[in-house]
């Protein structure tokens, strides 16, 4: 009697080759839900200095309080708020430092996304210590400020801060903000010597250098945080649109 053929079915279909599998592999749709999940979630701060105060260019402010913005410094701020509630990725918190210029420059920006500024003391400005309140046409003379302009990494102000604490204090303060706000963009209003610290350490830039950074009254900067490596610096001291801000 001849032997019967087993029926046709999973249990006995032949293993594919490996080449057949290599085919349907390839051919296979890829699963979307992966490949989004696979894509690095891209962290923007937009760091703000604060609008133009009656002291900007004359004195050295340091901590000192009591100083609000001068009539340009508001129109300035009411410009800068316009700006980034243009943005498609709309920023999802706003902090600043405690003083007043900052958070008064912070003030338009939050009404025009809805939002409350929230206090950040690692963005305050460089304690100047006793230098504090200075005219610069005085503390310019001082032999110690050849240090400031030529050798930050080796100057701290008498009774104040060094530039390496201040870098370090902020840095820290941005990569803790970064990682609050995952995915997500937000701003941080701050100060000028401030932002150039962390501009130029994002930047790889040698301290004794970061003083060649520019930074004007309501200009943004804006870093981009990936997925454990370096920040991207995206643009610095922009007074312009902010609508072509992306990674290339």
């Amino acid at each position: 009697m001849a032997p019967v053929s087993p029926p046709r079915s999973s249990t006995f279909a032949r293993v594919p080759t490996r080449a057949a599998r290599t085919r349907v592999a390839r051919s296979a749709p890829r699963n979307p839900a992966r490949r989004r999940s696979a894509a690095p979630q891209i962290t923007v701060a937009l760091l703000v200095r604060h609008g133009k105060t009656p002291t900007t260019g004359k004195e050295l402010p340091g901590h000192a309080a009591g100083l609000h913005l001068a009539d340009e410094g508001r129109a300035q701020a009411e410009r800068v708020a316009e700006r980034i509630a243009a943005l498609e990725r709309r920023p999802v918190a706003i902090y600043a430092s405690p003083l007043e210029r900052t958070r008064e420059t912070a003030a338009p920006i939050a009404r025009a996304l809805g939002l409350r500024v929230r206090s950040e003391y690692g963005l305050i400005d460089s304690d100047t210590g006793d230098w504090t309140g200075s005219r610069l046409s005085r503390v310019t003379k001082k032999p110690e400020w050849g240090r400031v302009s030529r050798w930050p990494a080796g100057f701290r102000f008498p009774g104040g801060e060094s530039f390496a604490e201040v870098a370090a204090r902020a840095n820290d303060t941005l990569v803790g903000l970064a990682d609050a706000h995952r995915g997500e963009t937000f701003v941080a209003v701050s100060h000028a010597d401030t932002i150039k610290l962390v501009v130029a350490t994002a930047a790889g830039i040698p301290l004794d250098l970061f003083q060649r950074l520019v930074i004007s009254p309501c200009s943004v900067s804006a870093l981009a945080f990936g997925s454990g490596g370096p920040p991207v610096v995206l643009c610095v001291n922009s007074t312009a649109s902010l609508s072509e801000l992306a990674i290339s």
